[in-house]
């Protein structure tokens, strides 16, 4: 059980987030208010506002011009812990694969064995010669949360042993020779990292090689080549005497057919793989014996070079036909070559090795393709690709994705979808992400741009008349088109095309359809209003938690952030609000109705799901108060070596230039920041003369 679940590992929904109802004079003065409420409000990191009774502003997207397609969202890879889990499972299955076997996993106790708490439990406990030297294992399956008295620990051992062990020894390279593989220096990790793009907040661009989703292989056999295959590819038609490579693997696991998966069937199909070798020698080309002084040559090369055998070998079988292969080999590892009839080739490099030396040591030579542990190593060793959402293949219109979204829920739950409580979806969305069986895939669309769909608001722009009600609601502050422009608002004095921060987003949702945790671009204000349709269920932390919810996220799955170190700021992975909260980090939730705005503030933390089909709108806004906090995000972004999305400074040198345009509260704010800023510039320049700069020129900023 993760820390925090309640009995039975149940979801335990945390506090909810403080509800504002503000009466129509408070109501009138939309940035006022916020203020207003913020003392309160910014403890929680995210509040809820419900307009007055009457505010009813018209839906304006017009319906039947509205087409998107969405993002495919497989819900157990969102999570960070279980993803972790996952690519565990895609690199054991990857190792075992390369040995030509695929890897079935066992049942134990009627659930699958999670092999990634084993291995990690294993380790904890001292290793697997520890734990049977002491006959710990029984402590190994308490630690897993087994029944006692079933003497699971031994069924454990026994599926260790065969699963895990071999795969384990690679991994620590006890059975390597010299082995130089470096791991990536940092210094090529930051430079490989890319700054986000704004226009996807909350996705990472797929991998090219991606079909759909890449796990969906463990779960489905490879398609095997047609003939007309064969008769295209002539290294096909040489694999077919010996054989093709492994298949992928199935990793035995049958996805429940609750899943959006049926899909797949019109999605792209992943070409065979096949594994093709140069010259491939079956067990009855018979290996001639090659003349004494090319063996020589070779041994003679063996001094000088620091892979001899390969080389060598390479070489020598060049220089004869195919037919004539050179027993001259010798074995990695005892640097031998005696027994040759037990000496096995690599078929990823040519080294050679004695089955008795490989540890552990094989009892026969292997059938079809074998790979030594260098190889193994190497394959195993590449980092999982970058994860992100893909974009699904299918377009839609608002109605086909309300009637797909509708029927997926209700086929989910069975019942019609207005019936299902909320708890209950939550509960088990919370399951799903946690679930290594279970390839839940729902789809979203996220990050629509307004600017070529049209807002969900009215909005005069002189492109179409609009009746006297429409013009009411396109000139009002909570409008998410007038907010950010209004008058205490502080983006509209920027000149750069920032349209990512200054324009509405939409986003239309369906059941378990999810945004990771996040905080917004320069930790800017978030207002987010739910048109229509079914309740958003949001989580939120407050600011001064920030880093401590970026520390446990590190703490829990450093695997993760080891490959990508940005991985927050990509918006791609959830956690368990009891997970955090176990962990010391306040979190509170809340159910954002049709008509309910929620707004998130500078650097708090939020995340979250739809619970069914919706249509939700949201904006970037900047006041006066968060002046402060978007210069500490600058001097953050600075030290993280991440890109901003405009220039901090530029804005208030903007506004400090035209004062007459600034309402006086925030006339005192930039006043303070552009005292601030001018300290700090001062201190740079002077560094820098210190560093001996003789010459410098003025540069206009804007070129």
């Amino acid at each position: 059980l993760s820390p925090g679940l309640g009995e039975g590992g149940d979801f335990l929904p945390p506090p909810e987030c403080p509800v504002f109802e503000p009466s129509w004079a408070e109501f009138s003065d939309p940035l006022g208010y916020i203020a207003k409420i913020r003392p309160i409000a910014e403890k929680s990191g995210i509040c809820k506002i419900r307009p007055p009774a009457d505010w009813q502003p018209p839906f304006a997207v017009e319906v039947d011009n509205f087409r998107f397609t969405p993002r495919i969202q497989r819900l157990n890879e969102l999570e960070a812990q279980t993803r972790v889990k996952l690519n565990y499972l895609d690199q054991i299955a990857k190792f075992w694969e390369i040995q030509g076997s695929s890897l079935k996993i066992p049942n134990v106790e009627r659930r699958i064995l999670d092999l990634y708490s084993l291995s990690k439990v294993v380790m904890e406990e001292g290793g697997y010669e520890a734990i049977c030297k002491d006959r710990r294992w029984a402590r190994v399956a308490q630690r897993l949360a087994y029944p006692s008295g079933k003497n699971i620990g031994s069924l454990l051992r026994a599926h260790y042993e065969r699963i895990i062990y071999p795969y384990e020894m690679y991994q620590s390279g006890a059975n390597l020779v010299q082995c130089n593989t470096r791991p990536f220096e940092s210094e090529e990790k930051d430079r490989e990292y890319k700054p986000h793009s704004i226009p996807l907040r909350q996705s990472v661009q797929p991998s090219k090689f991606n079909s759909y989703g890449r796990r969906a292989k463990r779960l489905q056999q490879e398609p095997e080549p047609t003939e007309e295959d064969i008769e295209k590819n002539p290294e096909l038609k040489k694999l077919q005497i010996y054989g093709a490579g492994p298949k992928m693997l199935g990793l035995g696991l049958v996805a429940k057919d609750k899943t959006l998966r049926k899909k797949d069937k019109d999605g792209p199909e992943c070409p065979p793989t096949v594994v093709v070798k140069e010259e491939p020698v079956g067990p009855e080309a018979k290996v001639e014996p090659a003349s004494p002084r090319a063996y020589l040559e070779g041994k003679e090369e063996l001094r000088h070079s620091p892979e001899p055998c390969t080389k060598m070998t390479m070489r020598l079988r060049r220089s004869h036909s195919n037919s004539q292969f050179v027993d001259s080999y010798i074995c990695r590892i005892c640097s031998r070559g005696d027994e040759d009839d037990k000496l096995l080739l690599c078929d990823g490099c040519d080294d050679n090795y004695h089955i008795f030396c490989l540890l552990p040591p094989l009892p026969e030579i292997p059938k079809g393709i074998w790979r030594c542990p260098k190889c193994v190593m190497a394959e195993c060793k590449r980092p999982p690709e970058a994860f992100g959402f893909e974009q699904a293949t299918r377009e839609y219109t608002l109605q086909s994705f309300g009637e797909m979204a509708d029927s997926f829920k209700a086929d989910y739950f069975n019942m019609p979808v207005h019936m299902v409580p909320t708890e209950l979806v939550e509960k088990e969305f919370w399951r799903l992400v946690n679930s290594i069986e279970e390839d839940v895939t729902v789809e979203y669309g996220a990050d629509i741009h307004s600017k070529e769909f049209g807002s969900g608001f009215p909005i005069s722009d002189g492109k179409r008349k609009l009746s006297p009600e429409e013009e009411e609601y396109a000139g009002s502050g909570w409008n998410l088109n007038v907010m950010p422009v209004l008058k205490q608002s502080v983006l509209c004095h920027i000149n750069a095309d920032i349209s990512g921060m200054k324009v509405p987003w939409l986003y239309v949702g369906m059941v378990f359809s999810a945004f990771c945790w996040h905080i917004e671009d320069h930790w800017s204000y978030s207002i987010n209003y739910l048109h229509w349709g079914e309740p958003k269920t949001w989580y939120g932390v407050p600011s001064f938690a920030a880093e401590h919810l970026e520390e446990v996220m590190k703490k829990l799955t450093p695997e993760l952030f080891e490959s990508q170190p940005d991985l927050l700021h990509q918006l791609v992975t959830l956690m368990n609000p009891n997970t955090l909260m176990a962990h010391g980090v306040p979190v509170v939730r809340t159910n954002q109705c049709a008509g309910e705005f929620v707004i998130t503030f500078p650097r708090a933390y939020h995340s979250g799901f739809n619970q069914g089909y919706n249509f939700a709108e949201a904006v970037n806004f900047c006041t006066a108060d968060w002046l402060p906090a978007g210069r500490q995000c600058i001097e953050h972004y600075r030290r993280l070596r991440r890109y901003c999305v405009f220039s901090h400074e530029e804005l208030i040198c903007k506004m400090a230039a035209c004062p007459e345009k600034l309402d006086l509260n925030l006339a005192a704010a930039v006043h303070k920041e552009m005292f601030v800023l001018v300290q700090e510039e001062r201190k740079l320049r002077k560094a820098l003369l210190e560093k001996g700069i003789t010459e410098a020129e003025r540069e206009a900023f804007e070129l």
